[in-house]
């Protein structure tokens, strides 16, 4: 097998962009570039990365198609990104491929995530643990524990948690932008 092939099949799949896929697994893009290119081979561990970050796993990114959907997804199937101030948790790791991508997003006391620019699609999150301002361009909007929020993703947008007790908030972007 073709690991570079399979990593670039899957990546184009999924409409991830070289850039995308490498932020991802905290990698260059330069690198991913070789991968596919077969002009490196990546370490076990990197590999298991660049899988789970394409929404797989190691058995069925070395298998043949497989026309087996997965339904459950559990703990082991998640895959996170983690910075001082926010962490972001994919729950479907094959979401790219989806309509939705539904993601647990937890954000520190006084922190912001980065600002989402505008995109096709829409938004949706639901806050399961604190509170937190939905910023979406000079608009501000204050959201409590068991509230949701839903919006057109046409405009700047971003959270930010003013408490000081951590944010929990299930995050579904439609399509997937995550």
């Amino acid at each position: 097998m073709e690991i570079g092939k399979r990593i670039k099949d899957l990546r184009i799949l999924l409409s991830l962009t070289q850039e995308e896929l490498a932020a991802r697994c905290e990698l260059t893009k330069g690198y991913i570039s070789q991968l596919e290119n077969d002009l490196v081979e990546p370490s076990l561990s990197t590999l298991q990365d660049i899988v789970n970050a394409l929404g797989t796993n190691m058995s069925s990114f070395f298998m043949e198609e497989d026309s087996n959907e997965k339904i459950v997804f559990k703990k082991d199937d998640y895959f996170e990104k983690t910075t001082p101030s926010y962490s972001l948790m994919w729950l479907v790791n094959n979401s790219q491929k989806n309509e939705m991508e539904p993601v647990l997003v937890s954000i520190e006391p006084h922190c912001e995530t980065e600002i989402d620019h505008p995109h096709e699609g829409q938004e949706f999150g639901y806050i399961i643990e604190g509170e937190l301002v939905l910023c979406i361009d000079n608009n501000k909007y204050r959201v409590k524990k068991g509230e949701c929020f839903y919006f057109d993703s046409s405009k700047n947008h971003y959270l930010k948690n003013v408490k000081d007790k951590t944010c929990k908030v299930i995050w579904v972007s439609s399509p997937p932008n995550f």
